[in-house]
């Protein structure tokens, strides 16, 4: 059976991905670190990393996410992402209403399937 999840948040530039996914296929006795998942992925070979989350803030219309790997800050139509180990800024766009591909569906089913 393959992993059931939702996308909350999804952000996009020329090279990368970043989602928010739900699994929605977990009991509800589940911790909440296994339930949601912040993925980093490369368009180009669709390989995944997962962003380690620290912490949140949302004031307003900016939601803001601290993670191990960098900063996220975004709100309904575009965000920036940090890197904290080389410091490289990404601008990017918030696709989180639109269709996602079956070609990345298929990586996040196939990435959650292995971890």
């Amino acid at each position: 059976m393959r992993p059931a999840f939702k996308i909350l948040y999804h952000l996009e530039n020329g090279t990368h991905h970043i989602l928010e996914i739900k699994r929605t296929d977990l009991n509800a006795t589940a911790d909440l670190s296994d339930v949601y998942k912040w993925l980093y992925i490369d368009k180009g070979s669709l390989m995944i990393n997962q962003l380690w989350f620290k912490s949140m803030d949302s004031s307003g219309h900016i939601e803001e996410r601290f993670f191990e790997q960098g900063y996220l800050k975004f709100n309904s139509k575009e965000g920036t992402f940090i890197e904290k180990f080389n410091s490289a800024q990404h601008q990017l766009i918030n696709k989180s209403s639109e269709n996602t591909s079956p070609e990345l569906t298929d990586a996040i089913e196939e990435y959650l399937a292995g971890s």
